[in-house]
């Protein structure tokens, strides 16, 4: 799919998006449960913005993947079938790779620093790649720090990932990284997880603390190693045709609103990493902490290889935010 194709495709009607005098009408899809701060928010969100525009926007929120998984929304609002997502920025890889910066293993000691750069500059270059593939990022939401489950026992040393079949999401540096840590990693999709970590499939996986524990990790796997190798962010997307059909006052309305509700999904995050640890060893999970130093040395080949990939002004700008700058 290219960006020169989209003028054509979006001469087609939009799927899941319908007008009235009343409203206009615009499914919003995610891939995690219902009970995660991402549907909370959306759901938050969209009661919101139909308040503010009196009705004439009304965001419909679909959990679960039930509008497709990440890779299927990004392509349908290139396309106009999928009007709008809260989406994990990776999955944006495969339309431009300059988006896999924000996997780069261990950017980000401090969310903070991650916070100043996607609200920044860093956050507005990747906005300015998005439009060219038909997409508005309104706000940068979290995904938070990523953190290893297994079966086999705690991780606490690159040593302890040596041949671990672990799960992990489908992008390239993903794999890489987990290479470089000495496991044997796989791609495998969202939707597909839980029942491969309980038919043995995979040993391991790696997600937030927050995903762990809304998608009952805790049935089928026994340890969390706090290996915080990603700090990542999701986006709260919509089609630039859908954002083009609203009026300027409520478009202002509706980024409003995207950022009040960025800030308050940053703040359950927070609120979960501080309260799932207990949470999750309560459901008979062994959690451990880990020295990331080894860690981060043992992945700084995958910084050096990428940096192509990237381009020097987004690498500057991550390490420029990194440092508090």
């Amino acid at each position: 799919m290219t960006s020169r194709m989209l003028p054509l495709l979006a001469l087609g009607a939009f799927a899941g998006l319908s007008t009235s005098a009343q409203a206009l009408d615009i499914k919003l899809g995610h891939v995690l449960a219902p009970t995660h701060s991402w549907h909370i928010a959306a759901e938050g969100f969209a009661d919101e913005v139909r308040e503010a525009t009196e009705g004439r926007v009304n965001f419909q929120v679909f959990p679960s993947g039930q509008l497709g998984n990440e890779k299927t929304m990004v392509e349908g609002m290139q396309i106009g079938s999928v009007p709008a997502g809260v989406i994990g920025c990776g999955s944006f890889q495969p339309l431009d790779a300059r988006f896999g910066i924000v996997e780069l293993p261990y950017s980000w000691a401090d969310r903070q620093d991650a916070y100043a750069a996607y609200d920044g500059e860093l956050g507005e270059a990747l906005e300015a790649i998005a439009s060219d593939y038909n997409m508005k990022i309104l706000s940068w939401w979290e995904n938070g720090f990523r953190h290893v489950t297994n079966n086999q026992g705690p991780v606490e040393t690159p040593e302890d990932l040596a041949g671990l079949k672990i799960r992990v999401t489908p992008d390239k540096m993903r794999l890489d990284t987990f290479t470089a840590l000495g496991a044997s990693p796989a791609p495998l999709s969202f939707g597909e997880l839980y029942s491969a970590l309980q038919q043995g499939v995979f040993d391991a996986q790696e997600n937030p603390l927050s995903i762990i524990h809304s998608s009952s990790f805790f049935e089928v796997q026994d340890y969390v190693s706090l290996t915080g190798h990603v700090w990542a962010p999701a986006c709260l997307t919509v089609a630039n045709n859908v954002w083009q059909r609203l009026s300027e006052d409520d478009q202002a309305a509706v980024q409003q609103l995207a950022d009040a509700w960025r800030d308050e999904q940053r703040r359950m995050t927070q609120e979960d990493d501080s309260r799932l640890v207990a949470e999750l060893e309560a459901e008979g999970m062994s959690v451990n902490e880990v020295d990331t130093a080894p860690f981060n040395a043992a992945v700084q080949g995958v910084w050096a290889d990428y940096e192509d990939v990237f381009g020097s002004d987004l690498m500057a700008l991550v390490k420029r935010y990194r440092e508090g700058q």
